[in-house]
């Protein structure tokens, strides 16, 4: 069976109805027949049917055994975290979402968790980063917002050898591409307000676990801390799932064309995107991933903030957003949007320059999405011309 139909085909017809979409259980108790007595649900934060749906849904598309819905992406970062005492240390990508950034920083430093930070696309810095105390690795691939690859497979040999989890962030790439956990990832998580969700409505955010033992004790988390994903944004989750093939097929397909009209374009210094050759890493990820998604990063000739902050304010199509994978195309300064809360200098030594722009390549057609971006370049040629 093709992957485009096994994820259509996970989502579950409704044993009770025959509907053939995952009903909405907006309902917060659920009475029992006797104390303790229940048809498998008591209570909503602990469980909700709409909810189980969805965790079945992602744990089935990327090969784990259990998965857990939150009501963010970072609130599922948050989780795997939790799974770490005082004294324990990380070793993570250095070109990482600046919302773990923040998270790892400013809330679990002071308890006590030390985060190494490395460029993963070399498996030997990660080695090299472990120590007896560092119980685990997390790394994204793609990165946010430089695209880097890293080799899945080698850091899960890695981590076994070195007694730790490796939890991916697979939120660039999706199971529709990449499924980590069969590479030997201990833990994959996702922003399921990007390609998961698709449409730009929704906040989520997933954990899957490939051992049921390590799956239940984030299930334990879930319902201790209680941020759990409400049942109509689990739904409008289910939803976006079943077009994730056709939509990824797409996001790639209009994201390689952009990549090689910016990759000429005189204007243009450096471009991010795992589908160029020129990408480092680009074997890595053909070879563990089956398309290399929708995102796209660049930075201008003129390397300054100023005319990366011009050139974001010049688009039409390519509206200014925080957020990606959605239908519409989206493009973010990094630099003071995303990743404001990593230090400027800690930004540029991860690749993170002040001129980098991310885009994230929508479902419109790609010759209109270059010709935004052609009359964006133009547009600030002018303003230089101005100031002149």
């Amino acid at each position: 069976m093709s992957s485009s139909t096994q994820i259509i085909h996970s989502i579950p017809i409704d044993p009770l109805t025959g509907a053939i979409s995952v009903p909405i259980y907006q309902t917060s108790t659920f009475v029992q027949d006797a104390p303790g007595v229940n048809k498998g649900f008591d209570y909503a934060r602990t469980n909700n049917p709409t909810r189980q749906a969805l965790e079945n849904i992602i744990a089935e598309l990327e090969g784990g055994t259990v998965a857990a819905a939150f009501a963010s992406g970072l609130s599922a970062i948050d989780a795997v975290v939790k799974l770490l005492k005082s004294g324990d240390e990380i070793v993570a990508v250095d070109d990482i979402y600046g919302g773990a950034f923040r998270l790892f920083t400013q809330i679990y430093e002071k308890f006590g968790i030390t985060v190494n930070y490395v460029d993963a696309t070399d498996a030997e810095n990660v080695f090299n980063a472990i120590t007896p105390k560092t119980k685990l690795i997390w790394i994204e691939t793609p990165t946010n917002p430089t695209l880097k690859i890293s080799d899945i497979a080698a850091i899960a040999k890695i981590a076994k050898a070195s007694n730790c989890w490796l939890c991916v962030d697979n939120t660039f790439a999706s199971p529709a591409l990449q499924k980590p956990l069969t590479l030997g990832a201990d833990i994959v998580i996702h922003s399921a307000t990007k390609y998961l969700g698709g449409h730009s409505d929704l906040i989520a955010g997933l954990v899957i676990a490939k051992d049921k033992e390590l799956g239940d004790k984030i299930k334990f988390i879930q319902n201790a801390s209680g941020a759990i994903l409400s049942p109509f944004d689990s739904w409008l989750v289910i939803r976006g799932i079943e077009t994730l093939p056709l939509r990824i097929k797409q996001h790639c397909l209009n994201a390689q064309v952009v990549a090689e009209f910016l990759e000429l374009h005189p204007d243009v210094d450096k471009v991010y995107y795992p589908g160029l050759k020129s990408h480092f890493n680009h074997d890595i990820a053909a070879r563990q991933a089956k398309g290399f998604g929708g995102v796209v990063s660049f930075t201008l000739k003129n390397d300054t903030e100023e005319a990366a902050i011009r050139f974001v304010k010049s688009t039409k199509l390519f509206k200014l957003a925080e957020s990606l994978g959605g239908i519409k195309s989206l493009l973010c300064h990094p630099a003071n949007m995303t990743h404001k809360s990593i230090p400027a200098e800690k930004r540029r030594s991860a690749g993170i320059a002040d001129s980098l722009i991310r885009l994230s390549i929508g479902l419109e057609e790609a010759e209109d999405l270059i010709r935004d971006l052609e009359q964006a370049f133009i547009h600030i040629q002018q303003e230089q011309l101005q100031t002149i």
